[in-house]
């Protein structure tokens, strides 16, 4: 079993981000507190701090022919899991930076992607392979 990571990002409105991780995710709520809370990210531990003033900055890197925001986090799921996420979050109309689609196609490391962001702007993306062994292949 891999280690769960854990990761803190700032917000400023702790409701609507609370909302988009429990609701637009479906990541469990665990512990919180009037300027923070946890979630369980798909096996690992989301913590949204209120940081008041925080502004994030759009930055981009062209990859593949794609403008990549950078930073960004995510998980890589299974294939299924993965359309299954994508449908979910087409559903709910969800503005894509980066819609569904498979990248890097019969290279090394193809894989199925989508970037999206949060109601704060933290970039997201969510990957799957259908050969997990090419996770980190050269």
């Amino acid at each position: 079993m891999i280690q769960p990571f854990h990761l803190a990002i700032p917000v400023q409105d702790l409701e609507k981000c609370r909302t988009f991780y429990r609701d637009v995710l479906n990541c469990e709520e665990g512990r919180s507190t009037q300027d923070w809370v946890d979630f369980n990210f798909f096996g690992h531990q989301l913590v949204i701090h209120v940081k008041d003033g925080f502004t994030p900055v759009r930055i981009s890197n062209d990859v593949d022919g794609y403008n990549v925001p950078v930073p960004h986090f995510g998980v890589v799921l299974t294939w299924e899991d993965w359309n299954a996420l994508a449908e979910r979050l087409k559903a709910v109309n969800t503005k894509f930076e980066i819609e569904p689609c498979i990248r890097f196609k019969g290279k090394v490391g193809e894989q199925a992607t989508m970037f999206f962001m949060d109601p704060e702007n933290n970039a997201l993306e969510f990957k799957a392979f259908k050969d997990i062994g090419q996770l980190f292949a050269k």
